[in-house]
């Protein structure tokens, strides 16, 4: 779209957001949300309904309450103002970008804070302003509890890239795969992790995303980033993750993909997939031992499955979030989190996070973006609103690690020691999907992410498995670089 029709767009989404808007807090849904409950009350008074159907109809009721009653309680003009505050943001947010001076972004930014911080009071929630714009993303969150989560990798992750800077080896330098060839690799990969060509389709876009259409339509994107050879690899990986989710949600028929409880947990859940595929699996030891081959003939310059794991583990701290590594990649969410919560909840004035950014970036990353696009600009989501996004990011690898752990846990006794490993090795990646779709894709909205991690794991949500995948995989990099 040329920049210039920007403003009939935010017309048209206003548009949109007004009849979805008046059709989601409508006396109509009210009596069809009514009418489902004495339908329900009936069902369980004749005794016609089993345990598990009492509580997963409990939960959807419960849920389309909520739901329906966030949305009655907006006023209409807010939510037209939104969404036209949001189209135009994202069209300044482009224009600053590439410019990169965020002086041509701040009155927009500035304009969807006022108008969240409305949003937030219309609500009426017992929660801070931030805490309610981030429910949508992570139920049940509070600023306080991420604090206790995120405290402990602030202190220990900086001094962990400080161990790591000079050493390692540069793998990625110099070398190149043309897109025939990454096109090839990620069929491969997709193939070998049970694509089913009947529901799913692959596609290019600027950024890689994916998205769920429908009960048999799950679509992915990814993209070729010129010098990075590994880039399209492991976008495919993570957003294959990302599907894989949505293809285990409940949501085998129409009725189920329209009801609550068919929808993800939450954002963090949905992210420790995608993470878990990415980082658990295609950037495991055992991962590039096997596929080595295959880059190898495509004419990477790589020798052993050795060369590809450091390739595909590089540790250099950026300024870029979305090509981070695993040690630096918290980092980045950290100091977003902390920037949008000063923003909205701490009197940061707008004109002033330029400058805070950089000097964040500075103290826990040793870097200096040079200008506001590599800065403050990099990302999409203020340009939309999107406040209480960013921490699902960084949730999301605190959960697949203990994930992850209750998952070795479970299968040692059918695999063996170091279950995840081993499964890798022998290509048999069918059996983790297994125990995902089972302990944690099949529950849906049933429970918040805290609850879930809880159940499956046995213990309440912590940083520390995270860090101790981390430091493990980081002593073995070292012996071996």
């Amino acid at each position: 779209m040329p920049s210039s029709a920007s403003s009939w767009r935010a017309d048209q989404l206003s548009l949109l957001a007004r009849q979805l808007h008046a059709r989601q807090s409508s006396k109509e849904f009210e009596e069809l949300i009514q009418e489902a409950k004495i339908e329900f009350q009936e069902a369980y008074r004749f005794g016609d309904l089993k345990q598990e159907q009492i509580e997963e109809r409990q939960r959807n009721l419960e849920l389309l309450d909520q739901d329906y009653l966030r949305q009655k309680r907006l006023d209409p003009t807010l939510v037209v103002e939104l969404a036209k505050a949001k189209a135009e943001g994202y069209n300044l947010w482009q224009q600053a970008r590439s410019k990169a001076e965020f002086r041509y972004f701040s009155p927009a930014l500035q304009k969807l804070i006022t108008l969240r911080k409305e949003q937030a009071i219309q609500l009426a929630e017992q929660r801070t302003c931030w805490e309610t714009l981030a429910q949508p993303f992570e139920p049940d969150l509070t600023i306080d509890r991420l604090h206790q989560l995120f405290a402990p990798l602030r202190e220990v992750l900086p001094d962990l890239i400080d161990n790591v800077r000079g050493w390692g080896r540069e793998i990625n330098s110099g070398w190149d795969l043309d897109e025939n060839s990454q096109k090839v690799l990620c069929d491969r990969l997709l193939d070998d992790w049970g694509r089913d060509l009947n529901i799913t389709c692959i596609a290019k876009s600027p950024h890689p995303f994916s998205i769920t259409l429908g009960p048999k339509d799950f679509r992915l994107t990814t993209r070729v980033v010129s010098g990075n050879p590994l880039s399209c690899f492991l976008a495919t990986a993570h957003e294959w993750g990302h599907s894989l989710y949505e293809q285990g949600l409940p949501i085998q028929s129409h009725q189920w993909f329209a009801w609550p409880l068919g929808q993800a947990t939450s954002m963090g859940v949905h992210e420790s997939q995608s993470l878990f595929w990415e980082n658990r699996i295609a950037r495991s030891r055992a991962f590039s031992e096997r596929f080595w081959p295959y880059f190898a003939k495509e004419g990477a310059p790589l020798r052993s499955g050795l060369d590809l794991w450091h390739a595909m583990n590089p540790l250099r701290p950026g300024w870029n979030r979305v090509e981070a590594d695993e040690l630096s990649y918290g980092l980045h969410i950290l100091i977003r989190t902390e920037l949008e919560i000063a923003l909205l909840e701490e009197g940061l004035e707008v004109e002033a996070l330029p400058t805070e950014w950089n000097l964040r970036y500075k103290n826990l990353l040793g870097i200096n973006p040079q200008d506001d696009g590599e800065g403050c600009l990099q990302d999409v989501h203020w340009s939309e609103g999107q406040f209480g996004y960013f921490p699902s990011y960084l949730l999301g690898h605190l959960i697949s690690a203990q994930l992850s752990d209750a998952m070795e846990e479970s299968l040692k006794d059918s695999i063996g020691d170091d279950p995840i490993e081993t499964s890798i090795k022998n290509g048999n990646q069918s059996k983790l999907l297994e125990w995902l779709r089972k302990e944690v894709h099949a529950h849906g909205r049933k429970m918040n992410a805290e609850t879930l991690v809880k159940k499956v794991s046995g213990k309440t949500l912590s940083s520390s498995p995270f860090l101790t995948y981390l430091k493990k995989k980081l002593d073995v990099l070292k012996s071996t670089s």
